[in-house]
């Protein structure tokens, strides 16, 4: 078992917040410049997600930190155009993400045992594999549905065997998804889109978990144990089997019962600058982990949208709002036209009413909405503040 070097610095809960803050893009001025690609190579994942309220969750997570970037700029900032090389694959990581491409090879322990242990639910007839294969060889980049048909029926997991087998071959790094084209999957062969320097699976499986251990500790600034296996959903052995070699430093949080690791440059500077005020995608990596959210911001967070409907206490897609750096509230948006409604607003307090307000107009305006609507606020006697203070900025 490798012996850990005792911490040697202790951070306030105040800093360790400030320091996940500034890790993930919400504390001082983004680089503008790099834009959604820089945010990308900043955070190492962007989840991805079907459920599209607002807008889809890997556009809603550049837009909380860089604000009202088109979203044709982020569909291009992500997807290969052109001729042009891509800049992302798609795999899994924390879940299903789009990952910057660059970090390929260090997900080849993940392939490996894809291939090493295969456990599949759906059945591949015999010769369809390499008849996806041939087809995309031949063919070019094609979605399912041009492979074969996507589904049997419309149930979501009644897959034709055509689908079965490109997933596969995704998860075996054989096939990539190079696009989406009308939220399909687009698929092409790994040798033809992945740059030649990076299509190898040369990394031993130590290489591959130190490096991405390594990017968790930076991409959240400080983390547990926990936290840092959650990113890109390692197991607690592997992160102990490469974190006293990963580069990152133990060390001590107040009122964190349990160790923790931080990214040495996080700790070089004090986290200063101006903080954002935003609506979250419930998908967003700064708040992936809800023991991890509950410890920094002391605010309980869960995705409701598989929660029956009657059982639901904050809404189906419920987003939370950042602001000073704390969060502070949450909102249920939906869309009817030209109008954002905020069917269920939840604030902390009659303190949190301008940063839900304006979190809420800022992106009604990037959603290309002219009006805001609040239903319902959870503290009936916060509703009159919060719709005089809408009614202020949308003047």
């Amino acid at each position: 078992m490798t012996t850990l070097a005792r911490p040697t610095t202790e951070l306030s809960a105040d800093e360790a917040r400030r320091i996940a803050l500034r890790a993930q893009g919400f504390l001082g001025a983004p680089d503008r410049r790099a834009g959604v690609r820089g945010v990308l190579r900043h955070l190492g994942a962007v989840q991805l997600d079907t459920i599209s309220v607002l807008a889809r969750s890997h556009e809603l997570i550049p837009y909380a930190r860089l604000g009202a970037v088109g979203r044709r700029t982020v569909e291009d900032a992500y997807w290969k155009t052109g001729s042009e090389p891509p800049h992302a694959f798609e795999y899994w990581s924390h879940a299903a993400c789009i990952l910057p491409v660059e970090e390929w090879p260090h997900f080849a322990f993940r392939r490996r045992a894809y291939r090493n242990r295969p456990h599949w639910n759906h059945e591949l007839p015999d010769g369809t594999y390499e008849q996806v294969i041939k087809q995309l060889r031949a063919e070019g980049p094609l979605t399912a549905t041009e492979l074969g048909g996507a589904k049997r029926t419309s149930e979501w997991w009644d897959w034709s065997g055509s689908k079965v087998a490109v997933e596969r071959a995704l998860m075996y790094g054989e096939v990539v998804c190079v696009e989406r084209r009308g939220w399909k999957r687009v698929y092409d062969l790994a040798e033809r889109a992945i740059p030649d320097a990076l299509l190898h699976d040369e990394l031993d499986d130590t290489e591959c978990l130190r490096r991405l251990v390594r990017l968790a500790g930076q991409s959240l600034g400080v983390g547990t144990r926990a936290d840092i296996a959650d990113y890109h959903r390692l197991k607690g052995e592997q992160v102990d089997a490469v974190i006293a070699d990963s580069g990152l430093v133990p060390v001590t949080v107040e009122g964190w019962s349990k160790p923790a690791w931080a990214d040495p440059a996080a700790l070089a500077t004090p986290p200063r600058g101006r903080h954002r005020t935003t609506l979250l995608s419930p998908f967003d990596s700064l708040i992936w982990e809800r023991a991890r959210t509950e410890r920094i911001f002391g605010f309980t967070h869960r995705l409701e949208a598989y929660v029956p409907k009657q059982k639901r206490v904050y809404g189906y897609f419920a987003m939370p709002v950042l602001a000073g750096g704390r969060l502070v509230g949450r909102v249920d948006p939906a869309r009817e036209g030209r109008t954002l409604v905020a069917r269920l607003a939840t604030l902390e307090g009659r303190k949190a009413v301008p940063a839900v307000a304006q979190a809420l107009v800022e992106a009604a305006s990037w959603v290309d909405c002219s009006d805001v609507r609040v239903e319902r606020v959870e503290a009936p006697e916060l509703r009159d503040p919060l719709v005089r203070e809408l009614a202020r900025l949308l003047a």
